[in-house]
């Protein structure tokens, strides 16, 4: 996958497909590649959240930047969006989660950095993370943060998935996930506020350097499901 998504961005913004050209078939890269029509996807998924491409129904996926945009899309919401909304719901549910979680929350954070650690999947990695930020707001002990994250769920595993296509950030991220575990185990508030805080800006940044400047040649914009 990660193969797929670095040869096609590259080669579009080296303009072997230009603005407006129309991109192979999920078959056809799937032959060039010898990889699976699955696998083709979430590269295309990929070329898409970046604002490279954006699919015509029945018609296939087409070239609409030669650069990415600066605020990457995933599902419904874009990346300023979903970080916005992490700054304001997840840094105040880390330090309540310091004050208010039970030994059961503490289990489950503690079994889901362990696997996290050990896990070599992409996909099953991303879902676990997902699964730590939730059970996190969950042991903040109000429940409305719970919901909030659960309502960008599907958005946060998208964005995960992409900077670890093309970063591989599970490694940094397993060492501030158990950053943000001891200090929630020790109940240090302050600590655990930091830890979020240093985390998400640290996704932030991963996310910045991946779509770099925007100096793009671009086509009209594309509608909220990414068609032209």
């Amino acid at each position: 996958m990660e193969a797929v998504l670095a040869h096609l961005r590259d080669a579009i913004e080296r303009g072997e497909y230009a603005v407006g050209d129309k991109l192979p078939a999920e078959a056809s890269l799937g032959k060039e590649f010898e990889v699976s029509r699955s696998v083709v996807r979430e590269a295309l998924r990929g070329l898409q959240a970046l604002g490279l491409t954006a699919s015509k129904t029945g018609k296939g996926t087409f070239v609409v930047s030669n650069r990415p945009v600066d605020n990457p899309v995933f599902g419904p919401y874009s990346a300023r969006d979903i970080l916005e909304v992490r700054r304001h719901v997840e840094v105040p549910a880390a330090a309540y989660a310091a004050q208010r979680h039970t030994s059961d929350h503490l289990d489950a954070l503690t079994e889901l950095v362990e696997r996290m650690e050990q896990e070599t999947d992409n996909t099953a990695w991303v879902a676990l993370d997902s699964l730590f930020h939730i059970t996190i707001a969950q042991a903040s002990g109000n429940p409305v943060f719970g919901k909030v994250i659960e309502e960008i769920r599907d958005a946060l595993a998208r964005q995960s998935t992409l900077l670890n296509q093309l970063t591989d950030r599970r490694t940094a991220s397993n060492v501030e996930h158990r950053g943000l575990l001891e200090a929630i185990g020790r109940g240090d508030e302050l600590a655990a506020t930091e830890a979020m805080t240093q985390h998400l800006t640290r996704v932030e940044s991963t996310l910045s350097n991946i779509v770099g400047p925007k100096t793009a040649t671009a086509v009209p914009a594309v509608d909220e499901n990414g068609e032209i």
